[in-house]
């Protein structure tokens, strides 16, 4: 066998590592004299290394990141603990659930969904040694009490509200916030998990798997497996008993190829907000470390005074609406020229907004009145109470002008949602009066928990359900109504309107009559508690195709009692 010869390779001369003097041919050159850096390398020669001394440091021509500001260090989250298998499932099945049931419309189902994701909130907290505290519980139930109000009545508005308010609180439960900025920045907590979320799950199926396909293919395998069979054997249990092929239908989602793309998105949708509330269960922003610096206390007359007046004011209105309310309101309109509805719906909307300018002038008095010494501090509640107090009257007058408004006109939903926006406003000094008198630790919680409770109510009450029942009232007394009007409500006011006679009850039902046609064949899953009522209802009475419903001037004697183009 030939002999294999492997090329030499000549080195380079190297330097003794101890005091010999290089292992090199090459005569030693002394050192020269130290030189300032001139920003670039020496030349070298044979034999002859470039200087440490004089090698630039390209780190300074790099650009350097900028530190972050303290307040994002201060609320960022711990590292969380890995995602347990619990966690896992609870996130897929909120994927499938929101790809099944999420694409038919809104109603059950949302409670549907949300019981997953709370349960992978439960156990990602849990793993991360997080224990539910008193205030984590009120966040979590109110949540679920407001997924409620779609499944029970039709309204747009409220369920809106409900829908939206509901994820609020839910992060507000998971980050356990309690001060102000915990509370206004809490329920939008949920939006910087999004993508944390889901890299944390990646990481925590590389651990589980150990990086390799092998131990994630089996249970890929078993899914697919399991799914084969519930399809074959449902179908065939289906064709063997019609109770059964009825009942399937009923429970199963109607999924079809065309609707692929749309329930991918659900599905992604479903499992981004799962892993983002596991995410926040575990390793949550701590909100509560952000500190406000308190604002620079200023004199007495740079605060105190302009306040005093401010109050003043308030009493010579408060005075003036007392004159006029035992003087009678018919000389205000002798005098003024307006009518009983000019005359409600101008004030109303000034004295609403003196209400939301009140709680700005009251923030900005605390941030800057004295807080040092007792004189300072019983100044500072005296002033602001009475201004608190002035308020609730002036609230009250608000609404007593749109009770003259809708004594004489009518309830529509705008009426009933502002009327409901003051009432909570009114609900909140009151609060921070007691909070003034008491400590007002509780204060950031309770705001947030009135609000909640405030859009429950709402929601649960009905503004379409309080409008039919109010305006069926008013015709049985006065004998007007605007039939067109209950053509934009939902099927919310069908009981309060099968009171009406005929053929008036066929006019004011046949809007929504028709708009329960048009989504007839919902499942069951996506359909509420009113619409099923008002089927129930319009089944047992038939609405008439009556010629007097096709025209609004044939039925001009009932109209004239609802602007509805107004207030």
């Amino acid at each position: 066998m030939p002999t294999r010869h492997r090329a030499v390779r000549a080195t380079p001369p190297r330097r003794a590592r101890s005091g010999g003097g290089p292992v090199t041919d090459t005569p030693s050159i002394p050192a020269p004299a130290e030189q300032p850096d001139q920003g670039h390398e020496p030349k070298t020669g044979s034999g002859q290394e470039p200087r440490a001394a004089t090698a630039p440091d390209w780190r300074q021509w790099q650009p350097q990141r900028p530190e972050p500001p303290v307040w994002l260090t201060e609320v960022s989250p711990v590292t969380p603990a890995p995602i347990g298998a619990a966690t896992l499932w609870s996130v897929l099945a909120t994927a499938l659930l929101s790809a099944l049931l999420l694409g038919d419309g809104v109603g059950l189902n949302l409670l549907i969904v949300a019981v997953p994701a709370a349960l992978a909130a439960y156990f990602a907290a849990q793993n991360a040694g997080r224990r539910p505290r008193p205030w984590t519980l009120v966040w979590a139930f109110g949540g679920v009490a407001l997924l409620a109000v779609p499944a029970l009545n039709d309204a747009g508005l409220p369920t809106f509200l409900a829908i939206v308010s509901a994820p609020a609180l839910g992060s507000l439960a998971l980050h356990g916030s309690r001060t102000w900025p915990g509370v206004v920045f809490g329920p939008f907590g949920l939006l910087g998990s999004i993508g944390n979320g889901g890299v944390w799950a990646l990481r925590g199926l590389r651990e589980r798997t150990g990086g390799s396909r092998k131990q994630l293919m089996p249970l890929i395998r078993g899914l697919v497996v399991a799914v084969v069979l519930l399809f074959v054997f449902g179908a065939l249990f289906a064709g063997a008993d019609a109770a059964f092929a009825d009942l399937l239908g009923g429970l199963t989602p109607d999924v079809s190829a065309a609707d692929g793309p749309w329930r991918f998105l659900l599905f992604a949708v479903g499992l981004l907000g799962a892993l983002a509330a596991a995410h926040t269960a575990a390793a949550p922003l701590r909100w509560d470390r952000i500190t406000v610096r308190p604002g620079r206390a200023r004199g007495r007359m740079e605060w105190a005074f302009p306040l005093i007046v401010l109050n003043l004011l308030f009493a010579v209105f408060i005075a003036v609406q007392l004159a006029v309310l035992f003087g009678g309101y018919r000389k205000v309109f002798e005098k003024t020229g307006l009518t009983r509805s000019e005359y409600a719906r101008q004030g109303f909307w000034q004295l609403l907004w003196v209400t939301l300018l009140v709680l700005l002038v009251i923030g900005l008095a605390r941030r800057w009145a004295p807080r040092d010494g007792a004189r300072d501090s019983v100044l500072v509640r005296a002033v602001l109470g009475v201004l608190c107090v002035l308020t609730l009257v002036v609230t009250a007058s608000a609404l007593r002008r749109m009770d003259l408004y809708v004594e004489a006109y009518g309830l529509t939903r705008l009426r009933v949602s502002v009327a409901a926006m003051e009432l909570w406003l009114a609900l909140v000094i009151v609060l921070i009066l007691v909070a003034g008198a008491v400590g007002g630790r509780w204060l950031p919680r309770a705001v947030a928990a009135s609000a909640a409770a405030a859009v429950l109510t709402f929601g649960l009450l009905s503004p379409d359900a309080l409008v039919a029942e109010s305006n069926v009232d008013r015709y049985e007394r006065v004998h007007k109504l605007d039939v067109e009007y209950f053509q934009e409500l939902s099927s919310d006011a069908v009981p309060a309107l099968d009171r009406l006679p005929e053929p008036l009850r066929s006019c004011a039902l046949a809007g929504i009559a028709e708009n329960l046609a048009q989504s007839d064949g919902e499942p069951w899953y996506a359909t509420n508690r009113s619409e099923r009522r008002a089927r129930d209802i319009l089944a047992k009475r038939e609405v008439t195709d009556s010629p007097e419903c096709r025209g609004t001037g044939d039925w001009i004697e009932y109209r004239g009692g609802i602007d509805v183009n107004g207030l």
